[in-house]
């Protein structure tokens, strides 16, 4: 199974998913991109040396706005008793969560550096397959960042916005 998400200027990610290793993680994701939840939503969260977070929040009128919340489902990683050999690697897809292990709703983040402390702790469900998306993943990351009111350390100066998640079951 593979994804594309496509930036709105003009750049893409492709991605291949793994439903053998994350089921649930890539059911949601793909319900997510079909339902069109990604679509207009951006890149709030980046750190450099670590990973790119979206889909959770959009822009409308100059203002922040929170995507309506899914149910969350069970986290799919070792220390919540189920088993994920996938590696939290350069390139890796990982749904992010709160501190509660099963709260992964459908943000998601892209691993931008080797985060081996992550492994057994966070679904990662895909990979990034090309190397232009690689570098589309690094470009992002080095995106200047700063604080945007209380809990966003590290916002983007510079918004990236995914116009939209393509599915395929052919590579992109």
């Amino acid at each position: 199974m593979y994804i594309q998400i496509k930036l709105e200027d003009g750049r893409n990610i492709n991605c291949e998913l793994y439903p053998e290793i994350a089921p649930k993680s890539v059911n949601l994701f793909l319900d997510n991109a079909e339902k069109g939840r990604y679509n207009g939503t951006i890149f709030h969260r980046i750190i450099q040396g670590f990973m790119i977070q979206g889909g959770g929040y959009y822009v409308k009128d100059m203002t922040l706005c929170e995507v309506e919340e899914q149910a969350p489902i069970e986290g799919e990683f070792d220390q919540n008793g189920f088993k994920n050999p996938l590696k939290h690697e350069i390139g890796v897809l990982s749904l992010a969560r709160t501190s509660d292990p099963n709260s992964a709703s459908g943000q998601f983040f892209i691993c931008s550096a080797e985060c081996p402390w992550l492994d057994g702790q966070y679904a990662a469900f895909g990979k990034v397959c090309d190397e232009e998306s690689l570098k589309v993943v690094m470009e992002i990351e080095g995106v200047k960042t700063g604080r945007l009111g209380p809990g966003f350390d590290d916002f983007p100066y510079e918004l990236i916005t995914i116009q939209e998640v393509l599915v395929s079951e052919e590579a992109f």
